[in-house]
């Protein structure tokens, strides 16, 4: 397996395939994917400074509608699905090129596809639990997003209180967009309330941390004892 580091401009991620010219066909898509929101922001700068849900035109190109689309779902802005949705076309374009296995963490936003067992630690800042589990994910011939958003650790902005909360969903933007939006408004006290409104959407699961506080929701992987690498986390360099 190949791991290898990729940024460009403000997209920092880390791929992981099984060839080389899959590492490139995915880098390809992510171009592709952030040219084509750059060039939509430049006409709509609204689209991007919203923290509310923003209507993509007509015209929008299939990675702006995927945006909107769950920032509308998630009711936050479109910008809060960005990391996924530009994994989405990395991955996406794996597969077209034949891969059978691929995997870009955007930021702690992950999108996947895999013929085998894959490990996910879960890092929560300084939580008492962080990098001390990690999730067992089957084998995905879909793509699949596991997306974290975090209070306490990274530049993003979030108006709650998390150390992070990780969506599981098939649709990376709206795995994104609720990570984020539900980031911002979660606490131990309304944890079983604000679940109690997420039957319908998109997510299949949700794993909130908070201090040493944690909840779960929904259909969630199996977890279990990890001494997680901390010099595997994306970062900038």
């Amino acid at each position: 397996m190949i791991r290898e580091h990729f940024a460009y401009r403000e997209t920092i991620t880390t791929i992981l395939a099984d060839d080389a010219s899959y590492i490139e066909a995915s880098k390809e898509g992510m171009i592709t994917a952030r040219t084509d929101i750059e060039d939509y922001l430049s006409a709509n700068p609204f689209f991007q400074i919203s923290y509310d849900p923003v209507n993509a035109s007509d015209d929008a190109p299939e990675i702006v509608k995927h945006m909107a689309e769950g920032a509308l779902e998630a009711n936050v802005g479109p910008m809060a699905a960005v990391a996924a949705s530009i994994g989405w076309a990395g991955v996406r374009s794996m597969q077209k090129a034949g891969a059978h296995f691929g995997l870009i963490d955007n930021g702690g936003d992950i999108v996947l596809f895999s013929d085998r067992i894959l490990r996910v630690g879960i890092y929560a800042g300084s939580a008492p639990s962080s990098g001390k589990y990690a999730f067992i994910i089957p084998p995905q011939h879909e793509i699949l997003a596991v997306c974290t958003s975090s209070a306490t650790v990274g530049p993003s902005v979030s108006f709650g209180i998390a150390d992070s909360v990780t969506c599981f969903s098939k649709d990376p933007s709206k795995a994104d967009a609720w990570a984020t939006s539900l980031c911002n408004v979660l606490t131990p006290e309304n944890f079983d309330e604000v679940m109690s409104r997420m039957a319908g959407s998109s997510v299949t699961g949700v794993y909130a941390v908070i201090g040493g506080w944690i909840g779960k929701w929904g259909d969630l992987p199996e977890i279990v004892l990890a001494d997680v690498n901390f010099d595997l986390i994306t970062k900038g360099q």
